[in-house]
């Protein structure tokens, strides 16, 4: 009997573990420090977990779900109230006085900076101020004023054919339809949009190379085609957001979010955006690619409005 007693002393001792699992012997093994296993187990535990989640390794995670139409809308609303409030002074970049000094300055702006024709138009519209003073201009001698445009003998036979089409067909006023603009030579529907929202009132969206690049890296739209791109933002917006919409997105696509390096470290609405991190994050190296009032340099006009908070462009020859 007294040979079996440490047998009975060890059973007693490991009777609190008899309703687990475990083996007496690991029982056994482990009794002498009985916190420790708690501890260790319970964080193996969370951060097995953890790792398993954040890895995308566990099966029972699931993937994010794709936004929602709705929630893309009032993300974009947002957007276009936060850009309100960084850019309160958008305005159209080309400097006139007119309906058809707009016209004429936004016929001249495909592929050229707004910089470059409001250093040039000064000079063409004092040589022809009206319609018909264009439209009986001298084709070489028009050629010259806006060669810095590039493009020049195209732009000038555009101008030369709507100055024509002004005179002609309109009492050598500009109109303010849509219908009716597009009928010009050289005339769009984005020309058409920018004279009728900033010379006439009317709502409309421009879609100009800086406004599609940001619309599709805020997932607003797939579309390439302008005409499709104007109608998916237009769908999204109230139409009387929509001239001013546009103003501040391209303000943006012209001072932060740049097509081959984005600020993204310096922009506001970062947080808003699903395309963050496409350009330099880190806040310093941002602010050094900041363009225009933004970086504090000149603007692109010559004759900013009186609330701009940069400096006017030089004139052309006074970079």
């Amino acid at each position: 009997m007294k040979t079996t007693a440490p047998n009975a002393t060890t059973a007693k001792a490991t009777t609190p573990k008899a309703g687990t699992t475990t083996p007496n012997a690991t029982a056994q093994k482990s009794a002498p420090s009985r916190s420790a296993p708690s501890k260790s187990a319970k964080p193996k535990t969370s951060k097995t977990s953890r790792t398993t989640k954040s890895s995308g390794t566990s099966r029972t995670s699931k993937p994010p779900k794709p936004e929602s139409h709705l929630a893309m809308v009032r993300r974009a609303r947002r957007i276009n109230r936060e850009l309100a409030e960084v850019y309160p002074y958008a305005h159209p970049e080309l400097d006139f006085r007119n309906p058809f000094e707009l016209l004429v300055a936004t016929v001249l702006s495909a592929q050229t900076t707004d910089l470059r024709v409001n250093q040039t138009t000064p000079a063409l519209f004092a040589a022809y101020p009206t319609p018909e003073d264009m439209a009986a201009a001298v084709p070489e001698e028009m050629e010259e004023i806006i060669r810095p445009t590039g493009f020049f003998r195209a732009k000038t036979k555009s101008l030369l054919g709507l100055s024509a089409a002004l005179r002609d067909n309109f009492g050598g006023e500009v109109p303010g339809r849509l219908e009716d603009l597009v009928t010009l030579p050289g005339v769009g529907r984005k020309t058409a949009n920018v004279v009728l929202g900033n010379a006439f009132g009317v709502p409309g969206i421009t879609v100009d190379t800086h406004f599609g690049r940001l619309v599709r890296r805020w997932k607003w739209t797939e579309e390439e085609d302008p005409v499709k791109v104007e109608a998916d933002v237009a769908a999204i917006f109230p139409k009387s957001e929509w001239t001013m919409l546009s103003h501040r997105v391209v303000f943006h696509g012209r001072r932060i979010c740049h097509s081959r390096k984005p600020a993204c470290g310096a922009c506001p609405i970062a947080p808003l955006c699903p395309s963050y991190g496409e350009g330099e994050t880190d806040p310093e190296k941002a602010r050094k690619l900041l363009k225009y009032e933004m970086g504090g340099y000149p603007g692109q006009r010559l004759s900013p409005p009186a609330d701009y908070p940069g400096k006017p462009a030089p004139a052309l020859g006074a970079e």
